[in-house]
């Protein structure tokens, strides 16, 4: 980038180091002792496909705004009103609900976490190649700006999110059982340890923002799972839009033998049904989808979308 680029204020490039998208998976030697496959394969870790085409929210909102700046009538305007409501309300539970993730407060492991300023990564003005990174080995002249999100930050969010949806569990979810699901973030008892991590980003993501982040079941877990893998949705409050996907391979780890472990079978009936809850929700807001689309679509045959439509431009009357 020119000077003059930087003089206009032009924003630095998203960078993607190489280290960036990675695939970090565990060694043959540390599987060895394993009768099973190993699960941490890249094609187990890849990200799902989203239910949701990334500009669907803002989509449907363009339709509903240019029914409005046509001119609609009292209940037509009560219509969009409402539908705008939805959307506006509703928006975390169409994009993650869509795939499965469940979005109450007892399930979700982070809401509206504050982005904070120093966690984007600084850019500074290389007289020969224009914005890079920090590198100490080149000559930088100081210009106060700032990049992206740092990719590291969102594997902290993710790492947070996972300890939240686990206590969650813990309290929420079953409370009767709380001192054993209490002992996985810790070296106590049976702990979760993380085998392998993959994260895709999506969009450069910038402060000010906030993030909201899921977690959920990849697969409903039998008598001798002693893994899962655990899909991870971070979503952008600003943008309404996923910044970032993570996929997690979890172990069950006993610290008192100093190995794997099958899951209890209290945790597999609680894992299993949270599995099921979310494949319910994913119906359920499929469906929401759907009504959605369909009453947008309504909504322009009622106004600009039909053959004796006439564009209101207002009165000219005082």
């Amino acid at each position: 980038m020119s000077r003059l680029g930087l003089l206009r204020g032009s924003r630095p490039p998203f960078v993607l180091p190489r280290a960036c998208r990675y695939l970090h998976q565990s060694s043959p030697k540390a599987d060895a002792n394993s009768t099973r496959p190993t699960r941490n394969t890249e094609s187990n870790l890849k990200p799902p496909s989203a239910a949701l085409p990334s500009k669907w929210l803002s989509d449907q909102k363009k339709r509903i705004g240019r029914c409005i700046m046509f001119g609609l009538k009292g209940d037509q305007a009560d219509w969009a009103g409402s539908l705008s409501m939805q959307i506006g309300r509703d928006w975390r539970e169409l994009v993650a609900g869509t795939e499965g993730f469940l979005t109450a407060k007892e399930r979700r492991g982070l809401f509206r976490h504050a982005v904070v300023w120093g966690e984007m990564v600084p850019f500074l003005f290389n007289r020969r190649h224009g914005y890079e990174p920090v590198n100490a080995a080149n000559t930088f002249e100081l210009t106060g700006s700032q990049g992206h999100v740092n990719n590291v930050t969102y594997i902290r969010y993710a790492e947070s999110a996972r300890i939240h949806w686990a206590q969650n569990i813990a309290v929420y979810i079953d409370p009767a059982h709380k001192r054993e699901w209490s002992e996985l973030w810790t070296s106590q008892g049976d702990g979760l340890i993380l085998r392998s991590m993959r994260t895709d980003y999506k969009f450069p993501m910038t402060w000010p923002d906030k993030v909201t982040v899921y977690h959920k079941l990849r697969s409903s877990p039998s008598s001798d799972t002693d893994s899962v893998v655990l899909d991870v949705m971070i979503l952008s409050e600003v943008h309404q839009r996923v910044a970032a996907r993570c996929v997690e391979d979890i172990v069950f780890y006993d610290y008192r033998k100093g190995q794997k472990t099958p899951i209890r079978p209290f945790m597999r009936e609680v894992l299993s049904d949270t599995f099921d809850q979310q494949e319910q929700a994913k119906r359920r807001w499929n469906e929401k989808v759907k009504d959605i689309e369909q009453q947008v679509s309504e909504l322009e045959r009622a106004s600009w979308n039909r053959s004796d439509a006439q564009e209101d431009f207002g009165s000219a009357k005082s």
